[in-house]
Parts: structure tokens; sequence; C-alpha cells
């Protein structure tokens, strides 16, 4: 029995099928059903219903799967709980929201990388919410995202910067009353999926404003490329670090109304990468101060 057999059991159960398991761990779909085999020979148990199509964990394979965890977060910290040094971590999984992928993300990983040349990053883009879910689920090691309006006990929130929401526009629009720009121009709106597509939806309704829907967009990045084009105004966060076409824009302060995003870093608090999260969060908190000293938290 090795422990690549339990983290196989651990992508079955997480993704809820052979087939999903296999390309999450990159293995062909036989290779999963030939170590589930082995595993269910060495234990001497049959772990999966087999009486349909695609094979489902039995209870005894459900039972199994936190004691395979616990057992996987022993082995992949047993280094780093007698050393404390993340150099000997091979990969980060971390998941981002869109609008820090192509300013934050990258210097801060620029930075990392010189600290830890060995270091393998995977960046997965999604929304708050979905980054949330797969924090707890223990599928990604930590996440950029914004603020959760509920956190586990389990989990560890480090906030890093407050991005205020403002009227953004493209350069043609010479107006600098935000109320006035939204009476006239067409408005573009960010998903209400997306943290900052409700707050944006929030701060509309309490101010009773009453806008001319142009289209909706699923992210900032897109959202500003659009509004680069003069196509419709929006409201968003005043990103910490840009990219060139969001440094472009118009970014027009709401007044005494206005909220913000809160943007950290989330993890679990039994992540075995826990050390290399921290030095991350340094990386961006340089990163941000960098761009626009004393604006970091």
């Amino acid at each position: 029995m090795t422990i690549s057999l339990f983290k196989t059991l651990i992508a079955i159960s997480e993704h809820g099928s052979f087939s999903a398991a296999a390309e999450k761990i990159c293995v062909t779909h036989a290779a999963v059903g030939q170590q589930m085999k082995r595993l269910e020979d060495s234990l001497n148990v049959s772990l999966f219903d087999r009486s349909a199509k695609t094979p489902r964990l039995n209870q005894l394979g459900k039972a199994l799967v936190p004691k395979a965890k616990a057992v996987v977060v022993e082995y992949d910290t047993i280094l780093h709980d007698l050393t404390g040094d993340p150099r000997m971590i091979g990969e980060l999984v971390l998941g981002a929201v869109p609008s820090s992928i192509r300013g934050l993300i990258p210097q801060a990983m620029k930075r990392l990388v010189q600290l830890y040349p060995d270091l393998h990053i995977r960046v997965v883009p999604d929304l708050s919410p979905n980054l949330l879910e797969q924090i707890e689920r223990g599928t990604l090691d930590a996440a950029v995202l914004s603020e959760p309006t509920r956190l586990a006990r389990n989990l560890d929130w480090k906030p890093f910067v407050r991005e205020e929401l403002v009227l953004l526009t493209s350069p043609e629009v010479t107006e600098d009353d935000p109320f006035e720009i939204l009476a006239k121009k067409p408005y573009i709106r960010h998903t209400r999926q997306a943290s900052v597509g409700m707050l944006a939806e929030e701060w509309l309704s309490d101010n009773k404003v009453t806008v001319h829907d142009a289209m909706e967009m699923g992210s900032l990045e897109n959202l500003a490329s659009m509004i680069a084009h003069d196509l419709g105004v929006s409201i968003g966060p005043n990103i910490c670090v840009p990219d060139p076409i969001f440094e472009g824009l118009r970014k027009i302060p709401l007044g005494p109304t206005a909220t913000a995003r809160t943007l950290g870093i989330l993890t679990r608090t039994d992540c075995s990468k826990i050390q290399l999260v921290q030095r991350l969060y340094d990386q961006v908190h340089c990163t941000i101060e960098d761009n626009h000293p004393g604006r970091a938290l």
C-alpha cells in the first residue's frame, strides 16, 4: 500500500467518479481503477459499489476517506513539521479571483519563486464563493478572494487590502458626478454571483439609483475591456495592482456612501503548507506596498 492510493481515493470522493479523479491527478481512467483494486486487495475489503455503470463509494469506502485524508496530511507534513522549511514543499495550489491574476498574482508569484526556485505553483481562477467551497473541501492550499461572509472555525483568513468601490468609465467620459453619469450612460453589470457584483448591486439599491442595463460580464477584466471601449460604465473595486487596461480607466469616487471589498488569503488551519502560505502573504503584501505605499493592511 502506498500513499498515492489514498490520494486517489480522496480524489474520487471529492470529484465523484473514476474519470473525474483521473483527470484531476493526471492519470488514465484505467489506472485509477487498478489503483483502487490494489487498495481493496491490500485492505481485503470492498470500497465501491460496482452494481451500476459508474462505481460509487460504498459506506465503508466513505468511512475510509477522512482517515485517508488524515494519513495524507501526516505524510505531507513529515519534513515540514521537522524543519519548518517551505522549500520541502513541491507544489502550491492557489485559487485566485480573476481580477488579481493579471497584476497582483504574477508579481507576488515572481517574488515567491525567487525565494523558492524549485516550487511549482498551480493557479486556479474562480469567483470568491467557489474558491471558498474549494478551500473547505481541501482541493486548494490557499485562495486569494473577497472576504467571506461566513468563516468556519477550521479556516484561517488573512486580509491584505481594502479596495474601495468606484465608478469605472472610459477616458472619454468627462463628467465627474457619478450619479449624473449613471443616469446617462449604459451600465455594465458584473455577475451577481461574484462578491463584487453583489456589493455593486447593494450600493445601487441603497442609493436608489436606476441604471440603463447594457450587458453583464462574468469577470472584472472583461468588464474593464468593455468600459475601455466606451460601451458603458460600471461600479467596481479600485484594484490595488491593476493591469494596463484597468489602469487606463477613470475611477470616480462614489462619495460618502461608497463601500469596499476586502481581499485576503484564505486557507485551512490544518493545511500542511501553512508556512508557505504565510510566505505568499508576505510577498502579496510587499507587492501592494511597492505599487501603492501605505495601501496594504
